[in-house]
C-alpha cells in the first residue's frame, strides 16, 4: 500500500466563511498513482471544522447564521475571560468558534475509486473558518494502491 501525505495553505477571511477545498484535494489524488483507497483531509486547527456537503450559496448562508444562533459569539464564554489566562496579546477573544468546531468534524475520509474521489454529485469538501482571518493549513494523506 501507497501513502503520500501533502499540506497545503489556505488564506481566509474573518469570521464565519467556508470554502470548497475539493479542487485542491482533487490536485491532489492527481499527483499520485493511487487508483483505489481513501483521502483523508484534515484540519490542523482548533478553531475550523471539515464537512462534506453542498456548495450552495443560500446553503452556505443558513450554515452561517445556524452557527452563529448556536454559538453566538457574544455570550459571556469562560474561555474568552483572557486576563485570567497566560495568553499571548493577540489572543481572540473565540470560545464560540471552538464550541461550533466541536459540533462539527476536524477531518473526512473520502473513498478513491478508479483513481477519483468518490463524492456524490452535489456533494463537495467543504473548509469552515470558524475564526479568522488566518493562514490555515489543511493536510490531506492519500492512501491505497
Amino acid at each position: 500500500m501507497q501513502i503520500v501525505n501533502h499540506n497545503f495553505e489556505l488564506q481566509t477571511e474573518a469570521g464565519i466563511n467556508i470554502y470548497d477545498i475539493t479542487s485542491q484535494v482533487n490536485e491532489i489524488l492527481a499527483t499520485t498513482k493511487i487508483q483505489n483507497g481513501q483521502v483523508i483531509v484534515f484540519g490542523k486547527h482548533t478553531t475550523t471544522a471539515l464537512g462534506i456537503n453542498e456548495y450552495e450559496e443560500r446553503l452556505l448562508e443558513d450554515l452561517k447564521t445556524h452557527f452563529a444562533q448556536f454559538a453566538p459569539a457574544d455570550r459571556p464564554y469562560l474561555h474568552n475571560d483572557l486576563h485570567l489566562r497566560n495568553v499571548p496579546p493577540d489572543e481572540p477573544k473565540n470560545a464560540h468558534s471552538h464550541l461550533i468546531a466541536l459540533s462539527l468534524n476536524n477531518s473526512e475520509t473520502i473513498p478513491v475509486i478508479e483513481g477519483k474521489l468518490a463524492l456524490g454529485r452535489y456533494q463537495s469538501i467543504l473548509f469552515f473558518e470558524l475564526d479568522g482571518a488566518r493562514k490555515r493549513r489543511v493536510l490531506v494523506q492519500v492512501s491505497g494502491q
